[in-house]
């Protein structure tokens, strides 16, 4: 165990990359762990760095400096974006709000013109496989990591920077046109999905290293309030594969798996589950997913993202944040079984109060594990 850490807590005995990874593996654990995105919200970052911000003039570096004093685990840190329109190389607008971006217009508004887009994608695909130099890739990686690292401090980083590109598709083309597009072009959908997921896994298998992170995200989204957007048939062929393919290439490598999905995907967990990941994040109560009762119906998973990120830290108090992980902590067992990571079920977004983020930080740091002398050697 590590003599010297970056400490959260005055009492914290374990290190963040040892809470984490006990946490990953079902093991005791001398608190919970806290995780987070902290790159969004001025009000928090002005609460731990002491500066005064107008609007969004803070700095990456000042995400760097919440992180290290607040969380064990994080996602990739970043500065606000601005306020610019965007046109990619396909010709999509994106207009960004500072942290946030949203589609304005697509470069085609048929059935065909989202047929040609989507195949030039797969053009494209394909050049970078037979382009593809594992050298380079774990090089950059590196340094992509390895640079953030020195942002966070000892803060484990959960990328998820590679992805089999499925929620892309729906989401560009939006979902009523997507609808019309698969059914009419089924081919070309699976020639991307399997061209795409070729590239992932092909990458995931040159950059993987244990030591630069213990786990990972695979982020998607699939789901509304009411469950599911496609129906499993669909899901058993255009997703299901390409999750258990590059949760499979992560995992031979020893890297922990955790998937993201906004909404209630209760029903696709058991298949999720299948497919070889190892939790689950973004879990959000007014939706029907609450993390205590999904860590006791499947205790062998890791779960993430469970506090009301909207009616509760937006719109409550800071007791009644504190009450909700008190519960979670002593409901989920988590000192003793691990499997849980304290975090919201939407980000640190702007409409957040600080002083319930502070609540959130605090509770966490309340309730330790009385047995601490098992974690001293």
């Amino acid at each position: 165990m590590s003599i010297e850490f970056e400490k959260i807590f005055e009492n914290d005995v374990l290190s963040k990359r040892e809470r984490v990874e006990r946490i990953l593996n079902h093991q005791p654990v001398d608190r919970a762990a806290l995780h987070e995105q902290l790159s969004y919200n001025p009000g928090v970052i002005s609460l731990y760095t002491g500066k005064r911000f107008e609007g969004f003039n803070y700095t990456v570096e000042d995400v760097g400096k919440v992180i290290r004093k607040t969380v064990d685990s994080c996602f990739p840190p970043r500065a606000p974006i601005g306020i610019n329109s965007v046109t990619d190389e396909y010709g999509f607008i994106f207009q960004n709000d500072n942290w946030t971006s949203w589609h304005v217009s697509r470069p085609f508004n048929d059935v065909e013109g989202a047929r040609e887009y989507l195949v030039r994608r797969t053009k494209k695909e394909y050049g970078v496989k037979a382009i593809f130099n594992a050298d380079r890739a774990r090089n950059n990686y590196r340094e992509y990591m390895l640079g953030l690292q020195k942002l966070v401090g000892e803060t484990v980083i959960i990328d998820y920077s590679i992805g089999t590109g499925f929620c892309s598709v729906f989401a560009g083309m939006g979902l009523e046109l997507f609808t019309y597009f698969y059914i009419d072009h089924p081919d070309v959908m699976t020639e991307f999905m399997e061209i795409s997921t070729d590239n992932a896994v092909r990458k995931v298998h040159a950059v993987a290293d244990i030591n630069l992170s213990p786990v990972v995200l695979i982020a998607e989204d699939f789901s509304t309030k009411q469950g599911p957007i496609f129906s499993p048939e669909f899901l058993y062929k255009y997703h299901y594969p390409y999750v258990k393919r590059l949760a499979e290439a992560w995992k031979s490598h020893g890297i922990k798996v955790i998937y993201h999905s906004d909404g209630n995907y209760k029903k696709a967990i058991p298949d999720l589950i299948a497919c070889g990941v190892d939790g689950f994040y973004c879990l959000e109560p007014n939706c029907g997913m609450d993390i205590v009762e999904l860590k006791k119906t499947w205790p062998e998973m890791v779960w993430a993202g469970g506090i009301d990120g909207v009616e509760l830290m937006e719109r409550g108090m800071p007791e009644e944040v504190k009450k909700e992980v008190r519960r979670h902590i002593t409901e989920t067992d988590v000192l003793n079984t691990g499997g849980m990571l304290v975090a919201t079920s939407s980000e640190v977004n702007p409409p957040i109060k600080p002083e319930n983020f502070k609540a959130m930080v605090d509770a966490v740091g309340e309730i330790i594990n009385p047995d601490l002398r098992r974690f001293i050697t």
